[in-house]
């Protein structure tokens, strides 16, 4: 167990759109939307209610503090504190996030804000959505009034939280809301996305020099499981679009020159001078979310994935985990976790100081608690014990990581599979909405607990 400093952040994450519900009072977003599709959502569930945690929010909070937790990272739905992404803002949305924020900090528990998490207003998307660089515009005058409403108790501010899956899943082959297919326009939003981050923290900044800003990005190790040249040309590519795209320009180095080479020439015209300035704004954390290893091997398409969306991957195809895989089909590779951690102090320092702002694993539990009460996760608390001691193991390798926040708290919708995939420490009984502790939860407490000494 790796030495912890006593400001060592632990926490627990959600995200809006996930876990609220509460259609009727806020306005519709590209997943709203996104969910009538037939065949868009895997069990043709939607966001309408949830785990109802807009009426929840007290039992939920009462949980974290059980849980033992310092933070509580949550999500703000743009739509909910301003309908339509544009004009004026909603007191009764922004009067929700008051009072959880209150409730956080009774129980003595931080609230951590993502600004964005995938659910931008249909009404800016019907206009452009972040195609448009007026969706920037529009971002950062949400982002400043958030801060406004929030700002003297809120002082960790995340901007986006995965950009890559905004803009590669939603318009690189349309797996998530907007469903739109075309890698020009994932290449633009690529832009787009990055250029809010830097402008909105500039903005808060100038607004409260006093908080901490950052933004969260998922990153992979990415390997081969064979050794053919197909393979070994690919990972670069993969490594390009998934990791350095974000991370270079955010670093200063502008976009790195094999990615613009990939997306040439849909990013002609879309960055104008001045732009990679502010992308580089200088922030005060970054997120890491990881949850397994990129494994590719030559041959193509016999494994379905989401990754082989992106350019430079036509002669692969993702490696078959074989039994060792969560529920999602992802490979378990808690090494890997560590040599990304690696790789970010090496490669990245300056964009450090280093916070996991999501790691978890998806099960099918056995709904049945037992005697005690909780529900048997065994596979989880597995997954979770590896996963910390690889963040041990990068803490003693001098990986500046001030913090890990699980994904997640509760069960909840799992974007484009619905409800039928489940994450959280907590089981949440769709139907009747009822709130049971796995035995996740309590190996999460205990850690921490043990790793606090």
């Amino acid at each position: 167990m790796a030495d912890l400093p006593q400001t060592f952040v632990w926490g627990a994450a959600t995200a809006s759109f996930q876990i609220e519900g509460d259609r009727a009072g806020r306005g519709d977003t590209v997943w709203d939307a996104f969910a009538q599709v037939p065949g868009a959502v895997a069990d043709g569930t939607d966001g309408d209610v949830t785990c109802d945690h807009i009426h929840r929010y007290r039992e939920d909070v009462a949980l974290l503090r059980d849980l033992g937790v310092d933070a509580y990272r949550f999500s703000v739905a743009w739509a909910r504190v301003q309908p339509t992404g544009r004009g004026d803002f909603s007191a009764d949305g922004l009067g929700f996030y008051d009072r959880l924020v209150d409730e956080l900090l009774g129980a003595g528990v931080e609230p951590w804000v993502t600004l964005y998490h995938w659910d931008l207003p249909l009404e800016l998307q019907l206009a452009g959505g972040w195609a448009s660089r007026r969706t920037v515009d529009h971002f950062v005058e949400y982002a400043l009034t958030v801060q406004e409403a929030l700002g003297d108790r809120v002082k960790r501010w995340a901007t986006h939280n995965e950009p890559w899956c905004a803009a590669w899943l939603g318009h690189g082959n349309g797996v998530h809301a907007p469903g739109v297919r075309d890698h020009a326009l994932a290449a633009r939003v690529t832009h787009h996305l990055l250029l809010s981050h830097g402008r909105a923290v500039a903005a808060m900044r100038q607004q409260d020099p006093d908080a901490a800003y950052g933004i969260v990005l998922n990153l992979d190790n990415v390997r081969a499981a064979d050794d053919a040249a197909v393979t070994r040309d690919a990972l670069p590519a993969y490594d390009a679009l998934r990791n350095r795209v974000w991370l270079d320009p955010l670093a200063g180095r502008g976009y790195p020159a094999d990615a613009l080479e990939l997306l040439h020439p849909h990013l002609d015209g879309a960055v104008e001078p001045g732009d990679l300035d502010q992308v580089a704004t200088p922030t005060d954390w970054l997120g890491l979310n990881y949850y397994n290893d990129a494994v590719f091997e030559a041959g193509e398409g016999a494994v379905p994935t989401v990754e082989l969306l992106q350019p430079g991957l036509e002669l692969v195809r993702q490696a078959d985990p074989g039994a060792d895989a969560t529920a999602m089909g992802w490979p378990i590779t808690p090494d890997g976790f560590t040599d990304v951690l690696v790789r970010l102090q090496e490669e990245y320092a300056g964009l450090g100081p280093f916070v996991v702002t999501e790691n978890g694993s998806a099960w099918d539990d056995d709904p049945t608690p037992g005697p005690d009460g909780v529900v048997e996760d065994p596979r989880r608390v597995a997954y979770l014990h590896a996963h910390l001691e690889a963040l041990d193991e990068a803490r003693r390798r001098g990986v500046d990581v001030r913090g890990y926040f699980a994904w997640s708290l509760l069960d909840n919708f799992e974007w484009a599979l619905g409800l039928s995939k489940r994450f959280g420490l907590v089981r949440v009984d769709f139907d009747t909405l009822e709130r049971t502790p796995k035995r996740s939860y309590l190996a999460y407490r205990d850690a921490v607990a043990a790793r606090r000494g």
